[in-house]
């Protein structure tokens, strides 16, 4: 009877990452509990103390002396700001904690080498740091944006100073754009922590890259979705409600052109009085979702081309995983 030596099993690198990044994944655990609590007030009894306040200034009328509750409006309108920049603020806090501690980190303090050592290709290992923290951030974000948004979608009609759909911060924090942009930020801290290999400076380049990952989203999102161009005359004004993309000047040969400037009324009502009306180029309500699908595309692209630069870099500085495996 012939006897077969059984290869050792590989380390559990799932189970090693987690016990790694303990105090990371308990920050991000009461982070995420928080915000959902936060979220759920917004759509319970933080909106309905807002609402009957803003019931109360309605039925004043034309009254000098009314009384309203000033406090739950102030209250509901300070903490659904709180959470939406919270919200848009985790792609960011993804990017330096990946950049910082998810590679760079392991990196400068030879932990990642050692995994190498220990039957685990370094393509195998980037994987896993990848994969298993995306998994994570899609789910919670996921939530937490559906919870955002359902707030938003509660306070319409009720809450006079609620956000309009097309408030930047509102826009990208009730939708799957969070989710994309959160991977987006998590891939552009692991190629920095992979390109510098120093956990201060991964972490400062992270937020960068995350940075101009939004800022390029929000100069395209616009553009991303068939606008609507709606024409009045120069006294009715711009009419359309929505995303403004473009407003201008229609003249007489019927050409769009830019708003002239002037500095009077005087000089203005004769400026104006040269064109034949108004465009305006935006996009309404109706486009909500077809703008936030096509921005998570973009973005996912992204994040898609930042995560393929993290195995072209490390192959780089490590050789192809066949090699790494021999010599290991």
């Amino acid at each position: 009877m012939t006897l077969t030596a059984v290869p050792a099993d590989r380390p559990r690198q799932t189970r090693w990452l987690l016990r790694l990044h303990r105090p990371a994944l308990y920050t991000w655990a009461v982070l995420w509990v928080a915000l959902t609590a936060l979220l759920l007030a917004l759509d319970g009894p933080l909106l309905n103390a807002a609402a009957d306040a803003w019931q109360q200034v309605r039925n004043c009328g034309t009254t000098e002396r009314c009384t309203y509750d000033q406090q739950a409006i102030l209250r509901y309108k300070s903490y659904y700001n709180y959470a939406t920049i919270a919200l848009n603020a985790l792609p960011f806090l993804l990017a330096a904690w990946a950049g910082a501690a998810l590679t760079g980190r392991e990196l400068e303090s030879g932990t990642a080498r050692l995994a190498w050592t220990q039957a685990t290709s370094p393509a195998r290992w980037l994987a896993v740091r990848l994969a298993v923290p995306a998994l994570g951030v899609t789910v919670c974000t996921g939530l937490l944006a559906w919870l955002h948004h359902r707030a938003w979608a509660a306070s319409q009609g009720r809450i006079d100073s609620a956000k309009e759909w097309y408030d930047r911060f509102t826009f990208h924090a009730g939708g799957p754009t969070l989710a994309a942009m959160a991977l987006a930020g998590l891939a552009a801290g692991a190629l920095a922590g992979l390109l510098l290999r120093r956990t201060l400076p991964a972490l400062v380049v992270g937020v960068l890259a995350a940075g101009v990952v939004r800022g390029l989203t929000e100069l395209a999102m616009p553009h991303l979705w068939p606008a609507v161009t709606r024409l009045s005359t120069v006294d009715q004004g711009f009419l359309g409600d929505g995303l403004v993309v473009d407003q201008g000047m229609v003249t007489s040969s019927g050409a769009h052109v830019p708003p002239p400037s002037c500095d009077s009324i005087a000089s203005c009502s004769a400026v104006y009085d040269r064109f034949a009306g108004r465009y305006n180029t935006y996009q309404p309500h109706s486009h909500l979702w077809g703008l936030q699908l096509t921005t998570t595309a973009l973005t996912l692209a992204v994040a898609a081309l930042l995560v393929t630069g993290c195995f072209l870099v490390l192959r780089r500085q490590t050789g192809t995983p066949r090699a790494a495996r021999a010599t290991a």
